[in-house]
């Protein structure tokens, strides 16, 4: 295992999904600003996604964000290949495949990521769960400007007041008494968003 980044909570970034269709569905390889850069609002705000599909020959373009990790530290499996690409200005570097549940995933749908990574939710933070019919845990990775421009992480303990929740499921916001590790070095990861696009992983 690398050696974990500097601590990433509340830092900003933004994704472009490369969609392409394939056998098993539409695929899509994602490319993530962090940590190049801030994913800058007037250079995001400027990418139309019609025009990096045709420049990239693929069936659509989806821009993610812009976005704020929650977690602690990421680390990456070793020799993981991370080629970078620009984006009307934006350096981004790739960062995982995903199996999409369509071109346009309904919120509360389940996505297979290949991601190779760690994600450490550090102790005497706050996280933020759904949890499902199942009893299932889904901690918030990241929280989203994408629907709600205003959305800060001050805003997120009260969320589950705004959320149109799947019947039988709940919100819920703890602090750690001991650090939360998602483990997907050697395992896909299972990731989903809300309506508001915030997006958790399944905790195994």
């Amino acid at each position: 295992m690398t050696t974990p980044a500097d601590d990433v909570f509340g830092k900003r970034y933004g994704e472009v999904l490369l969609v392409r269709i394939g056998e098993s569905g539409p695929q899509a390889t994602v490319y993530n600003s962090f940590p190049l850069n801030d994913c800058p609002a007037e250079p995001w705000d400027a990418l139309d996604a019609d025009r990096l599909a045709k420049e990239n020959g693929v069936a659509a373009a989806l821009l993610n964000g812009p976005r704020y990790w929650l977690m602690s530290r990421i680390a990456k499996k070793p020799g993981t290949p991370q080629p970078t690409k620009s984006f009307g200005g934006i350096e981004m570097i790739e960062q995982a495949t995903v199996q999409l549940a369509s071109s346009n995933p309904a919120p509360y749908s389940v996505n297979t990521v290949d991601r190779k990574a760690v994600f450490t939710f550090d102790a005497g933070r706050p996280v933020f769960e759904l949890i499902d019919t199942d009893g299932h845990r889904w901690v918030m990775q990241t929280y989203s400007q994408v629907v709600d421009k205003n959305l800060s992480l001050d805003d997120l303990p009260a969320l589950g007041s705004r959320l149109q929740l799947p019947d039988g499921w709940r919100f819920e916001t703890r602090t750690l008494t001991e650090p939360l590790t998602v483990d997907t070095t050697d395992r896909p990861a299972q990731v989903l968003q809300d309506d508001l696009t915030n997006s958790y992983s399944l905790q195994f």
